[in-house]
């Protein structure tokens, strides 16, 4: 049994030593770094809660944490919806199921500096293209306004997401007894009926999943922001990730953007442990 032990732990430690060096002793001396005011290049002097009730008064920072969260909770439902649907796409009885969930799924492989540069051009030619030829208004300059922007971001994000999310379901899907769908279709249940009250309700653990993984893409977005909107115009479709990187790296203000990086941890972590409460209790129910 010790011997058991001890090997147990010896196989583990690679993986704590790289997590604790990697991400828990940079996450409390950075912690720590947020009550002084180092710039990243002069000796800092302990300020105490002064980042904080500036950042709390900061309004660029409370628009950022709005259309983030405006952001997640678009990209949320679309990918769940998207990726579910293509899940139950691709599990029919299809000759072409293996080719398109290939399909579906390429485009998370393109890294989202690339995606965002492709999804510019189709936006700012190709829509601008379309709307002056069917006389669209709201077409022609699609990232020059925050609404169409925001809306730029979340196509760009259900395009290269769903795929992924897909899996997920998939995988899911192909889990549940083909018994209970065979039972249900010789009782005379209809697809509708099958999908709301086998398929849904099996599918829990899957949600709480891809739920999960949707609120974490939709708040850390910030590759995919650069490149296509670069939080323009004005700054309104500025994400949160990225108001943290340009007062780090452009206002040269480390310690204050470390204080809006610990308070964007505690609202991430708060929102993700409580949905998956949620759901972790849904499965426990049904």
């Amino acid at each position: 049994m010790n011997d058991r032990s001890l090997a147990y732990w010896l196989f583990l430690a690679p993986v704590l030593i790289a997590l604790g060096a990697v991400v828990i002793v940079p996450f409390l001396y950075g912690f720590g770094l947020s009550f002084t005011n180092w710039n990243g290049v002069s000796i800092s002097s302990f300020v105490g809660l002064e980042n904080y009730i500036s950042l709390f008064q900061d309004g660029e920072f409370r628009n950022a944490f709005w259309f983030t969260l405006l952001f997640a909770v678009a990209t949320v439902i679309l990918l769940n919806v998207f990726g579910l649907g293509l899940a139950l796409l691709v599990t029919r009885s299809l000759k072409s199921s293996n080719l398109l969930r290939t399909v579906f799924f390429m485009p998370n492989l393109i890294g989202g500096l690339i995606l965002g540069f492709i999804w510019q051009f189709i936006f700012v030619n190709v829509f601008s293209e379309v709307g002056t030829a069917l006389n669209i208004e709201a077409m022609q300059g699609w990232l020059s306004t925050t609404a169409t922007g925001f809306w730029g971001l979340v196509i760009l994000t259900a395009w290269q997401m769903s795929g992924y999310i897909m899996v997920i379901y998939i995988a899911y899907l192909q889990s549940i007894p083909g018994d209970l769908i065979e039972a249900s279709k010789i009782d005379g249940a209809g697809a509708f009926e099958r999908f709301k009250s086998i398929l849904f309700p099996l599918l829990a653990p899957a949600f709480t999943v891809s739920m999960f993984l949707t609120l974490s893409t939709g708040f850390k977005l910030y590759d995919q922001n650069l490149s296509l909107t670069n939080g323009g115009p004005f700054d309104s479709t500025q994400m949160l990730a990225m108001d943290i990187v340009r007062t780090a790296f452009v206002e040269n203000d480390m310690a204050y953007a470390q204080g809006k990086a610990v308070i964007f941890f505690i609202i991430v972590t708060a929102i993700a442990l409580a949905q998956v409460y949620y759901n972790k209790r849904r499965e426990v129910e049904m």
